[in-house]
C-alpha cells in the first residue's frame, strides 16, 4: 500500500512561484508514472503535469506550460510541481497521484492512487 503526502501549498500573490512536494511511502515511485492534478470550488478536477521519470517523459496542460515544472527525486521517493509565474486561476487543490504503469496520462481515472491534497492561493 503506498502512501503519497503533498505539501508546499500556501498563499501567495500574483507573479510568485511555489514548489509542491509529493511524498510516496510505501513502494518506490520512479517505475510509474505520476501526476499533479488540480480542483477549484466548483469545477472538475484537471490535469496540470505528469512524468514517468525512468523514462524521462512529461506532459503539461496548456494553462501551465512554460510556467510549471515536474520532477522526481528517486533518493527521495518524492515528485515535486516548481509553479512560476503564479496566476489567480492557478488556485485549487492540488493533488498528486500515481499509476502502477510507467505511461503518461492525463485523465484522472487512469490513476491509482491519491494524495489527500494541498491547497494553493493566488492573489491578485
Amino acid at each position: 500500500q503506498v502512501q503519497l503526502v503533498e505539501s508546499g501549498g500556501g498563499l501567495v500573490q500574483a507573479g510568485d512561484s511555489l514548489r509542491l512536494s509529493c511524498a510516496a511511502s510505501g513502494r518506490a515511485l520512479s517505475r510509474y508514472g505520476l501526476a499533479w492534478f488540480r480542483q477549484a470550488p466548483a469545477k472538475e478536477r484537471e490535469f496540470v503535469a505528469a512524468i514517468t521519470w525512468n523514462v524521462g517523459s512529461t506532459a503539461y496542460a496548456d494553462s501551465v506550460k512554460g510556467r510549471f515544472t515536474i520532477s522526481g527525486d528517486g533518493a527521495k521517493n518524492t515528485v515535486y510541481l516548481q509553479m512560476n509565474s503564479l496566476k489567480p486561476e492557478d488556485t485549487a487543490v492540488y493533488y498528486c497521484a500515481v499509476q502502477w504503469r510507467a505511461r503518461l496520462s492525463t485523465v484522472a481515472r487512469a490513476y491509482d492512487s491519491w494524495g489527500q491534497g494541498t491547497q494553493v492561493t493566488v492573489s491578485s
